[in-house]
């Protein structure tokens, strides 16, 4: 069983799929804390000293490494992973994917509290923050639409969340 998340940030990949995991018996797998780990950097370091192209290359080249080398995970994407080259292709023929759609508010909503944590947002003025993820939401909804199935996480706890995947999984 091979099981990928994919969402903007803050639509609770990370913290749905560690539930999932744990109730399916299986590995999770945060992308971007994967990468971290094989590069030895944070995402932010690599994006910094060796740039977004070098980092998309690494991205893809991960997820096909994840997809060749385990079994029985649940996989949580990067908010752009499904956006560059061939990714969302390989999750789509590798896995069942879920687009964890959650609306602008509350995405707005959990970006200001999170935002030092976040650090494609951390440098935004709160006025624009809503802006910016408006902008990337309309620019990256039609990749996210391509997945197996859509679960709304809007006014949902974790646990339903959970309940809305393991319907589709059984």
């Amino acid at each position: 069983m091979k099981i990928v998340l994919l969402g903007y940030m803050a639509s609770g990949k990370s913290v749905v799929g560690k539930v999932l995991a744990k109730q399916l018996n299986c590995e999770f797998i945060d992308l971007d804390a994967y990468i971290e780990l094989e590069e030895e950097k944070s995402i932010s370091i690599i994006f910094s000293q060796k740039g977004e192209i070098y980092f998309r290359r690494k991205e893809t080249e991960y997820l096909k490494e994840i997809f060749s080398e385990k079994e029985n995970f649940i996989l949580s994407l990067g908010g752009g992973t499904p956006c560059y080259g061939l990714n969302m292709e390989i999750v789509l023929k590798n896995s069942q994917s879920f687009y964890l759609q959650t609306s602008l508010n509350t995405l707005h909503s959990r970006l200001l509290k999170e935002k030092l944590n976040r650090p494609l947002v951390a440098s935004i003025e709160p006025l624009k923050l809503k802006e910016f993820i408006a902008k990337h939401i309309f620019e990256r909804t039609a990749f996210y639409d391509k997945a197996n199935h859509i679960v709304s996480t809007d006014e949902q706890t974790i646990q339903q969340v959970v309940d809305s995947i393991n319907i589709y999984l059984i």
